[in-house]
């Protein structure tokens, strides 16, 4: 007899695949429609529903007070080394950027100037991760040509661009008055 197709037909394989889960089904939390493209590989045409269980894809950080921190700084360290072994865009503007920051700290200016001085580098730094997330992110869901991810990319470049242009603003502004 041929078993009839149901709109959960995800998780029906998913029970077939995994019999020993016990309770599995009871906590189940969202049912998500996708567009028939599961990574499942089950082949439906018609039906795209994929299922999320409660603790299998829950992210969510469960550590409070310094422990949440300690684990933040974590996976900032990874994130920065991230970067820097797989950006050159990253490592170029990080060895800029100390040698700005030797630059800024030598130089006989206010306060309010080394600041601005160092914080406009820093900002380059920060725009930097930012695009190169995107990028990572657009790239993680397909390496095939679609409008938007070009739009995301160039945008998250223009932002870089953009940042470059205002830390050369305040560093040619401050060294103009300096040396006027």
């Amino acid at each position: 007899m041929r078993r009839k197709h149901t709109r959960n037909r995800v998780a029906d394989l998913w029970r077939r695949d995994f019999p020993r889960r016990g309770d599995l089904w009871k906590h189940i939390v969202k049912l998500y429609p996708m567009d028939c493209k599961l990574p499942l590989g089950c082949g439906l045409k018609d039906y795209g529903y994929i299922t999320f269980e409660k603790g299998v894809f829950n992210m969510a950080n469960k550590a409070t007070g310094l422990a949440r921190i300690i684990k933040a700084a974590g996976y900032s360290y990874k994130g920065l080394t991230a970067a820097w072994q797989n950006e050159a865009a990253f490592r170029q503007e990080s060895v800029a950027a100390v040698v700005a920051i030797i630059l800024a700290i030598w130089l006989d200016v206010g306060a309010i100037a080394r600041i601005l001085l160092i914080g406009s580098v820093l900002l380059v730094m920060i725009i930097e991760l930012l695009n190169s997330a995107i990028e990572a992110v657009v790239d993680r869901v397909g390496t095939d040509y679609h409008e938007l991810s070009g739009r995301a990319k160039d945008m998250g470049s223009a932002a870089v661009s953009l940042t470059i242009v205002l830390a050369l603003l305040v560093w040619g502004s401050v060294l103009w008055q300096h040396f006027s």
